[in-house]
């Protein structure tokens, strides 16, 4: 046999043996842009921490899952608390992006905006197995991690003001004295029973009702605001926004 007959095999042999290393899981990481490079950290992060838990998602485990080298998560966030927060921040913007999407379909009744509100965050698109295994995940971690903290709730100043107003204006349009404070207590007491259902939703999550927690919700506004709710959601005028007498 000659030598170019010799090299031919060895480069053969080489083939096989790299295809069977790819074959029983050695695989080497692939090459992604930056930003792919991210996207994919901060989803193996997230599938970590709904998987394993918060407190066993390290830096190896989410390389690992991602296909990737530990030099890629120093590369594009410096360290594991940063990539931790990237992801928070990921999450809380996949939860406004989804609202905001359902809110462009609304209607422009105040009691249409908040009926969307409430079903939307009782629906399965936000509220599943896997975002509040997330969402609590991160609250756990927000009373020592400030960063964190600003994105692991779900009532920012935007929806918190975005509710408020929508009350304020139904409160004005029934005449009852004090709008603004009805308003307020409102708002709070509609975020506290969503909060609540998230909590309900987690710990009896085989029995836990979507129809029943929208109608309890809606059940506590048809008393405060009986012209503009009914156990059903938004009642009566809902095709037509209040105004301010």
């Amino acid at each position: 046999m000659d030598g170019r007959s010799d090299h031919s095999n060895y480069r053969a042999d080489n083939k096989v043996n790299s295809t069977q290393n790819l074959q029983s899981g050695d695989r080497q990481p692939r090459r992604y842009s930056s930003e792919e490079s991210r996207r994919l950290l901060i989803e193996a992060t997230l599938d970590s921490i709904v998987e394993v838990g918060f407190s066993s998602t390290s830096v190896s485990e989410i390389v690992t899952r991602a296909n990737l080298s530990r030099g890629m998560v120093h590369l594009y966030f410096d360290n594991k608390d940063a990539l931790l927060v990237a992801a928070a921040r990921h999450s809380a913007e996949v939860y406004y992006g989804t609202l905001s999407e359902q809110l462009e379909t609304a209607g422009s009744s105040p009691q249409e905006i908040l009926e969307t509100i409430i079903l939307g965050d009782l629906g399965e698109e936000l509220l599943n197995e896997r975002t509040i295994k997330i969402w609590f995940a991160f609250r756990g971690e927000a009373h020592a991690n400030g960063a964190i903290a600003q994105y692991s709730d779900t009532r920012d100043d935007y929806l918190r003001d975005l509710i408020f107003k929508a009350f304020a204006e139904i409160a004005a349009a029934q005449k009852m004295s004090e709008p603004e404070k009805v308003a307020r207590d409102a708002t709070h007491g509609t975020l506290a029973l969503l909060e609540g259902m998230w909590t309900d939703y987690l710990l009896h999550h085989d029995s836990f009702s979507r129809a029943s927690a929208a109608r309890i919700i809606f059940r506590f506004l048809s008393a405060l605001f009986p012209r503009h709710f009914n156990l059903d959601g938004a009642s009566a005028a809902k095709n037509q926004p209040c105004t301010s007498s």
